[in-house]
């Protein structure tokens, strides 16, 4: 019987971790499934007024409304659009009813339309609050000569604007030929059950080996 304690002792302790690790991706995944639908109430809910201090936290994708007027300050982002030519994401600047600075992002453009002049222009704005992370270790720093960005960067953004570091992505159109880019959930994935799976088969694996080890110890013992 000593034989079979310790390939026992560790088939229990195996099938017992693997099966522990599967059941808390599926607990990830109930997480992660309501905080994609608390992302999506706060996207489709009626806009209310842009906050005095939005907060990432608190205020991430909240649709909101703002008055004022476009400055015609603005950074270009390089972008893509299936089924268009390649062209930019328009960040320009907007000065609120009362002086306030932010950010707006407008929209894509196509690159044949780049060169349309944009002048300051009164306008209401519906979209949600936005703190996106695109950039990582390899993004490019903005290109010195061209001016165009390679992944939106908020609190940089606003630096070089000189707004207060908050984004509204538009959801509908704000003029001059830029189509509207709105946020959604589709970004964010919700892998988790395909994980849970992978630990499942992992621990189902784990059994077999350990009742084929007991087989040949026992075989050899016979």
């Amino acid at each position: 019987m000593r034989r079979y304690f310790f390939p026992v002792l560790m088939g229990i302790v195996g099938v017992a971790v693997l099966m522990s690790l599967g059941f808390w991706q599926l607990e990830r995944m109930r997480e992660k499934r309501a905080y994609l639908d608390e992302i999506e109430a706060r996207i489709h809910n009626a806009p209310i007024p842009l906050p005095e201090v939005p907060e990432e936290g608190r205020d991430k994708f909240q649709a909101v409304f703002a008055e004022g007027r476009f400055t015609g300050e603005y950074l270009e982002v390089l972008a893509g659009q299936t089924g268009a030519s390649p062209g930019v994401l328009m960040i320009e600047a907007f000065e609120l009813v009362g002086g306030r600075r932010i950010l707006v992002q407008r929209g894509f453009i196509e690159d044949e339309a780049r060169a349309v002049p944009r002048s300051a222009a009164e306008a209401r704005i519906e979209g949600n609050l936005h703190w996106p992370q695109d950039a990582n270790a390899a993004t490019p720093p903005p290109d010195a000569r061209t001016g165009l960005w390679f992944a939106r960067d908020v609190a940089a953004m606003a630096a070089r604007l000189g707004t207060e570091p908050t984004l509204i992505v538009a959801s509908k159109p704000t003029g001059d030929g830029i189509t509207p880019l709105p946020v959604d959930a589709s970004g964010i994935p919700n892998d988790h059950w395909g994980y849970a799976i992978q630990w499942f088969l992992l621990a189902a694996s784990w059994a077999g080996m350990t009742l084929f080890l007991l087989w040949r110890i026992r075989g050899r013992n016979d």
